[in-house]
C-alpha cells in the first residue's frame, strides 16, 4: 500500500521511515513532485496535523499522514506548543528558537517539559489521530550534536543524555514521535495485513 507523509522536513522522513519499515510503501512529497509550504493556520496540533494530512489526500488522491509536534513547556504555559518550529519568528531556525527559549527560562527552576507529537492519518478520507508523548526538562544549556530541533536542550525522565546525544536507535526507543508513529504502525499491521 501507498502511504504519503506530508512533510518537508527530511529528518523526520527518515525518521518515521525507519519505524515503519516495509508495512507500506513510504512516499515523500519530493517523490510526489510537489514544491511549496503546506498550510498550518490552527492553533493546536491535532488541527494542524489534520489540515496538511487533508491538503495533501485532496490534492493526490493518495492516503497520508501529517505531524504536527509541540515542546511544551511547563514555565511558560505550554510555549513554544503549536508555535515551536517558528518560535522566534515565521523565518527562525533550531538555533533562533533555543536561544529564546533558554532566554525566557533565566533564572527559572521549573525546567519541567514535554514534546507531544499528533500524527494524522487520511485513509481514504477518514481521519484517525494518534498521539505520543514524553516528559522530561529543559537544560540551561545545549549539550549534543544529533538531532534537530530543540533535542540538544531536552532530557527525558529517566536519562542522563539530551535527545540530541543520544543516536538515532536510541532516541527512537523512547520519542513522543515513536510512541504516535507506534500507534499509527499498530493501525496500519491490523488494517493491511489481515
Amino acid at each position: 500500500m501507498k502511504l504519503v507523509f506530508a512533510t518537508n522536513n527530511k529528518n523526520k522522513f527518515d525518521e518515521i521511515g525507519h519505524r515503519i519499515g516495509n508495512l507500506v510503501h513510504l512516499i515523500s512529497l519530493n517523490d510526489l513532485g510537489f514544491i511549496g509550504e503546506i498550510p498550518e493556520t490552527h492553533m493546536t496540533l491535532e488541527e494542524n496535523a489534520a489540515e496538511k494530512a487533508f491538503f495533501i489526500f485532496k490534492k493526490y488522491r493518495l492516503n497520508c499522514f501529517a505531524d504536527d509536534t509541540g515542546l511544551e513547556i511547563k514555565a511558560l504555559s505550554g510555549k513554544p506548543g503549536v508555535l515551536s518550529a517558528r518560535y522566534a519568528g515565521q523565518e527562525s531556525f533550531s538555533e533562533k528558537n533555543i536561544t529564546k527559549v533558554l532566554k525566557e527560562l533565566e533564572g527559572v527552576k521549573n525546567r519541567e517539559a514535554r514534546f507531544r507529537t499528533v500524527i494524522a492519518l487520511v485513509d481514504n478520507g477518514r481521519l484517525i489521530s494518534f498521539e505520543g508523548r514524553i516528559n522530561g526538562k529543559i537544560l540551561q544549556k545545549q549539550k549534543g550534536s544529533k538531532g534537530f530541533g530543540y533535542d540538544s536542550i531536552f532530557i527525558p525522565d529517566g536519562f542522563y543524555q539530551t535527545f540530541a546525544e543520544m543516536s538515532l536507535e536510541e532516541k527512537n526507543r523512547i520519542s513522543h514521535r515513536t510512541i504516535a508513529v507506534d500507534k499509527l504502525i499498530d493501525y496500519l499491521s491490523k488494517k493491511y495485513r489481515n
